[in-house]
């Protein structure tokens, strides 16, 4: 006789029952389904958990004694890698409890994080949206002064700080403070989990093995991440088996998620000893810099939770292999004339590789190769080629995103597969052709190139960096086409989800971004590399901050971006995002009643912008600022000075007139 088997752990949660069950059932019988949830995830279960787990239960059962409702305990979290202790329902509310097992204060970084629980489940769980959340902290060794029930913004309250002995007293007072219909549980556990998660997030939460699926929304209203993510992998699949070589080109809008589709790809292909091992390239050091610092830190707690520390510099040696600067590893081909250990490269923002020009300058500049006369695509490929049987380049491509000299564009992909590798299949999107992406010749290309393919399944077109509002790239293009009337109308579609303001005061814009975030909410200060002049506000753009610090440093600490002190770049925040933005807007780019004017600061005075290319440079500066925000942004105008010429007043009260007319409040 087969003895039964085991009840399948909950995907969402490693326990969950209805609130009377759970009371009436064995503490260790809770505890022991915890152990197992913890053990099942390759977790592992520390004295120290069990001891502490044992003392949640025992505190919840008492404070949910004759209560009616639902209880999830160890809830899962997967935008941020995280389970909160408990979320139970009861009645009209919606609580999130976060537990701090024997300490004796309500420490700021465990508020943010009871809070951080709640916003999520606001923000990306349908079943929550609209409901009163209630997130509570439980510091046992604490005592309660007094106990608040405060509503913010989107019913999401703000966090209650609980003694154990009070904890029941809290829920009464959230169950009589707040108003609402009766939730109803079986729709609320059914509901999806829709994340749009930072670059960050995604980048952990994929290299710890979660999938795209786990961590990535998928309305039916925006193209799917998981049908590119696979396309692109059943091209890999097909050039291993049938030993050919291939390159594919994917585009979408700001914030699509071509990164995140780069990222899928190449962890699951990041097996040392794989078949077809890959390498994530970018050309961005601060996007490099960060995610690496992100991966190493995360990789190094999780290691440290799962009861097998590993040194810090040996998980930075890992993930150095798997996530490369795009110049380093071109470079290690020029040392070596032998095939990259990787099949499959993906490419961030393709179209940014350099062109022959700027190439062959550096490597004669550098000394690394006088003679050197390819551009950096043809001698990517070339090196890719190196394999004998197959390999596969992923281009991921933005539009609107080239911000230096020297950016190549896609047409010079094309024309070093036209000109010196016509074995390559190519696999292009069918959106390439579009204008944002400049490339003139794909079409062209695509009618004379025997293996090439155009895809739908290659473009993204729903912006997800702003989870409130998908169409603020949309409000963007049209604000820096100087389109007045597209512009007003994009900005009333975004405006009710996506809070923005305009402001004359710099203490007023960062008090503005302080206000709105909530949580550990990551806001910071942005401005354009031209933006030379801003030094009468304490901006001064020469000053290089370290990405690191600024994205992944936390409140305390000065160099991070919540001290609002160092204004980030272009440079330093493509590819990156905030919650909230604080964007201050220099002379460089002038609204002059029509149309835009351009101008660069030299010497003592500000000059007009001539050449084309760089005037493009300078607008898409402004279009990555101005899509950094997820949530919300202010954008801060000076008032200038009559006094300097450098800083007139007309040098600014037209821009700020222009955006007032598109409906941006001013505060």
């Amino acid at each position: 006789m087969q003895s039964p088997r085991a009840p399948k752990l909950p995907t969402r949660a490693w326990y969950a029952n209805d609130i009377e069950t759970f009371c009436n059932t064995p503490a260790d019988m809770v505890v022991g389904r915890l152990a197992a949830g913890s053990a099942e995830f390759g977790f592992a279960v520390l004295p120290t958990q069990m001891e502490a787990w044992l003392a949640e239960v025992e505190i919840l059962k008492s404070a949910l004694a004759n209560r009616q409702g639902e209880l999830f305990l160890e809830f899962n979290i997967p935008r941020m890698g995280k389970r909160v202790d408990a979320v139970f329902v009861i009645a009209h509310v919606l609580f999130v409890v976060e537990f701090k097992v024997g300490e004796q204060a309500f420490e700021r970084a465990a508020t943010e994080q009871a809070w951080d629980y709640a916003l999520d489940l606001a923000n990306f769980h349908e079943g929550s949206h609209g409901l009163p959340i209630v997130p509570m902290l439980v510091a046992t060794g604490a005592r309660t002064k007094s106990l608040k029930c405060t509503e913010g913004p989107n019913r999401v309250y703000e966090p209650m700080h609980v003694a154990v002995e009070k904890l029941g007293a809290a829920i009464d007072l959230a169950l009589v403070n707040v108003r609402g219909e009766s939730i109803g549980i079986d729709a609320w556990k059914k509901s999806a989990y829709r994340p749009t998660p930072t670059i960050i997030e995604a980048a952990r939460a994929l290299y710890a093995q979660h999938s795209v699926e786990a961590i990535a929304r998928s309305d039916a209203g925006a193209r799917n991440l998981h049908l590119t993510s696979r396309r692109v992998e059943a091209l890999i699949a097909e050039s291993q088996k049938l030993k050919r070589k291939a390159i594919c080109f994917v585009t979408g809008v700001p914030g699509a998620g071509k990164t995140l589709v780069g990222l899928d790809v190449a962890t699951r292909h990041r097996e040392p000893h794989g078949r077809s091992p890959a390498v994530f390239l970018s050309g961005n050091g601060p996007l490099v810099d960060v995610l690496r610092e992100a991966l190493t830190r995360d990789e190094f707690d999780r290691a440290k939770q799962q009861g097998k520390p590993r040194r810090k510099n040996e998980i930075g040696q890992s993930v150095k292999s798997f996530l490369q600067n795009v110049h380093h590893f071109r470079d290690d081909g020029l040392v070596d004339s032998r095939a990259p250990a990787e099949h499959v490269a993906i490419f961030d923002e393709a179209q940014r590789a350099w062109n022959r020009e700027k190439t062959s300058t550096f490597m004669r500049d550098k000394k690394k190769r006088p003679d050197f006369n390819q551009s950096e695509p043809e001698f990517l490929i070339s090196y890719l080629d190196r394999h004998t049987d197959w390999a596969v380049v992923v281009c991921l491509v933005g539009g609107g995103q080239e911000i230096h000299t020297g950016e190549a564009g896609i047409d010079t992909w094309l024309e070093a597969v036209r000109q010196s590798f016509p074995h390559w299949h190519v696999y292009l999107s069918s959106r390439l052709t579009d204008s944002e992406y400049r490339s003139e010749s794909s079409k062209d290309f695509a009618h004379h190139h025997a293996l090439s393919h155009f895809d739908d399944a290659l473009h993204l077109n729903v912006s997800m960096r702003s989870f409130r509002a998908e169409h603020v790239s949309t409000f963007v293009k049209a604000l820096l086409d100087a389109d007045d009337a597209a512009a007003r109308n994009a900005f009333a579609n975004v405006s009710a989800r996506y809070p923005m303001a305009l402001c004359r005061d710099l203490d007023r814009a960062k008090a503005w971004v302080r206000k709105h975030a909530r949580g550990s909410e990551r806001y910071g200060l942005v401005a354009s590399s031209k933006a030379m002049r801003l030094k009468p506000h304490a901006i001064d753009i020469r000053v290089k901050i370290d990405p690191v610090h600024w994205f992944l440093n936390g409140k305390d600490d000065t160099r991070s971006s919540y001290y609002l002190e160092d204004a980030a770049t272009e440079f330093q925040v493509q590819g990156l995002e905030l919650d909230w933005v604080c964007l201050t807007w220099d002379g460089d780019l002038r609204y002059n009643g029509r149309d835009w004017s351009f101008h660069d600061f030299r010497g003592n005075r500000w000059l007009n912008v001539a050449n084309l290319d760089n005037r493009q440079y300078l607008r898409n500066a402004y279009r990555v600022l101005l899509t950094r925000a997820r949530q919300g942004m202010v954008i801060f105008v000076p008032h200038g000075d009559s006094n300097d010429p450098t800083r007139r007043p007309e040098y600014y009260d037209a821009t700020f007139d222009y955006l007032a007319s598109l409906g941006i409040p001013v505060v």
